[in-house]
């Protein structure tokens, strides 16, 4: 298996204190921990990008650009780009700059986005979401293989013998498809042949195995080789401690008020915005967040690749509000004890067979 550092680039004040850092020290978390996974033997750091709610992560391309300048090996990815509010135009050319920038490591993750809030803030109607994401997809599919683009769809102005520039570094980035919880990103992956990601972030895993099923069989159905349907998966935060009594007694009040804290209640009721894992014993025993020994995560993510069959796993070691030397101590102890265990019982050949996740 290979591994992923995902930031959202939280900024909500703190769950127990209420502080909030600077922005300018939160840009520079992120910085460090890319740094540190690299150093680390990751594989792939990815920025997320959100447009509502307490995040700082508006402009991945100028996040990873600077990631880009300070790092030379690992993969830079999205987590997600939120194409369906975006001009694909835009889009092709500032992440075909970055791919320039980075001689080749990008890899974009699209989606819907995790905040409802999005739509309204670009004039969007949230009603029309899937009939965006997919037009503007095959826009930006033809935007980077094809020159003197003709193209007239409906909700953005024709184009007429388009180029748009930069290229890529070396031809089309691959594209995963975020899937958290409807069956249209699994779809429209399938249908082209590309990778997905599922979010295993908030939902039992029963929800994320239907829609990993789905894409199998779907991408099967498209006439596409089955060995290449690439997926990746989420997770829902990472505390680590020598057992699970000290991480339940060490995390217990800051997990517990993070769910508090992030809880949406206009959202109610709405699969993917509210975890159902309200104490921190639920959440080690049955939701995705990576809680425990080192033991009981190489468990939980063996089970994982058990339910999902994946190839690339994404953590996250920012989202509880935890000082940037802590965040650090994790992300080593993870790649010390954890990560070694898991790529030995669970091999991929994702980014060994050309540097290519699911092109076809």
């Amino acid at each position: 298996m290979k591994f992923q550092v995902l930031s959202l680039i939280q900024h909500a004040p703190h769950p127990l204190t209420a502080a909030v850092r600077p922005a300018a020290e939160r840009f520079q978390d992120v910085l460090a921990l890319a740094e540190a996974a690299e150093a680390l033997g990751f594989d792939a750091f990815a920025v997320g990008e959100r447009h509502a709610g307490a995040f700082l992560s508006s402009s991945p391309t100028v996040v990873l650009g600077a990631i880009a300048a300070r790092t030379r090996r690992i993969k830079l990815l999205t987590g997600v780009t939120v194409l369906a509010i975006l001009d694909p135009v835009r889009v092709a050319e500032d992440y075909a700059t970055l791919d320039q920038l980075a001689a080749g490591r990008l890899e974009l993750v699209i989606g819907k986005g995790a905040e409802a809030g999005h739509f309204s803030l670009y004039g969007l109607d949230e009603e029309r979401q899937w009939d965006l994401q997919a037009e503007k997809y095959e826009l930006l599919r033809r935007l980077w293989r094809e020159e003197g683009v003709d193209w007239e769809g409906e909700f953005r102005p024709p184009l007429k013998n388009v180029t748009t520039v930069p290229r890529p570094y070396a031809g089309p980035p691959t594209v995963w498809h975020g899937s958290a919880t409807s069956l249209h990103s699994t779809e429209l992956a399938a249908r082209h042949g590309d990778p997905l990601f599922t979010a295993n972030a908030i939902q039992p895993r029963e929800a994320y195995v239907r829609l990993v099923a789905h894409y199998r069989e779907r991408f099967a159905a498209h006439g596409h080789d089955p060995a290449k349907a690439r997926v990746a998966a989420g997770s829902g935060g990472l505390l680590l401690a020598d057992t699970a009594e000290e991480a339940i007694s060490r995390y217990r009040e800051l997990y517990e008020a993070s769910v508090r804290q992030n809880f949406k209640p206009h959202l109610a009721g709405k699969a993917g915005y509210n975890t159902p894992f309200a104490t921190i014993e639920e959440a080690i025993k049955e939701g995705p967040q990576l809680i425990g020994s080192p033991q009981q995560v190489v468990d939980k993510l063996l089970g994982f690749h058990a339910s999902y069959r994946h190839d690339l796993q994404s953590i996250s070691v920012d989202g509880f509000g935890l000082p940037r030397g802590e965040q650090l101590e994790l992300l080593q102890r993870f790649a010390e004890e954890v990560l070694p265990v898991v790529r030995r019982e669970a091999p991929t050949t994702l980014w060994e067979d050309g540097g290519e996740s699911g092109k076809e």
